[in-house]
Order: structure tokens, then sequence, then C-alpha cells
């Protein structure tokens, strides 16, 4: 699959990438916050989006919201260090895809990736 990885965090980003090509998937696009998260959908159009949630500015729900404004189609994954299931559930109920909860691995990826395809 087609991934935009969207983290403020560098590290995180080249951790997540580093998992996706090694599982076969191809990372179109980086971003370190939101305004550039949703340039990049705009000129990418990504088959998927890796959004962290708490970052500089707009939040990673803002940006979902955006994307989904933009393509209610749009297969954002939420990528946080916060498990809850009220937190689970408000995010399905704003249109993500799935969630992925920090700290997370190879497999967390891979499961996910396979479901929504």
């Amino acid at each position: 699959m087609k991934v935009l990885i969207v983290d403020d965090n560098a590290g995180t980003r080249s951790m997540i990438k580093i998992i996706l090509e090694r599982t076969g998937h191809e990372v179109v696009g980086e971003a370190g916050d939101g305004d550039s998260a949703v340039k990049a959908f705009l000129e990418l159009r990504p088959e998927v989006v890796l959004l962290d949630i708490i970052m500089p500015g707009k939040s990673g729900v803002e940006v979902l919201k955006e994307i989904l404004a933009i393509d209610p189609r749009a297969k954002v994954v939420l990528v946080t260090a916060v498990e809850q299931d009220e937190v689970s559930k408000e995010l399905f109920s704003k249109g993500a895809a799935a969630v992925i909860y920090k700290p997370f691995g190879y497999d967390d990826f891979e499961k996910v990736l396979k479901r929504i395809a």
C-alpha cells in the first residue's frame, strides 16, 4: 500500500517507515505537522494515512476531519499513546479506519493494513 506517515517526531516516522518498507509497503511521503499532512495528502493521494494524534498546531483529530472532508473514502489510521476505550470510540466516530497504539511493532501495522485494505 502507498502510505503517508504523519508524526511530529522524526524518529517515530523513521521507525514506522522501516517497518512499512520491510513489510512491502511504499512510503510515499512524510509530514511533521497537521498543515503539512493535509498538503501532502492533497499532493500524494496515498492509499492510507498513518496519523499521530498529539502534534503541535493542528491535532491529529483536526487533520482527520480535514482529510475526510477532502475525500470521505480516505483511510486514516490514528497512532496514539493514549489507550482508552473512550478515545478509540471517539476516533472511530470521527471516521478513523483504525487505531494503532504506541509502543507498536511490526505486527500491529501489518494486521491493521490487511484489515483496511
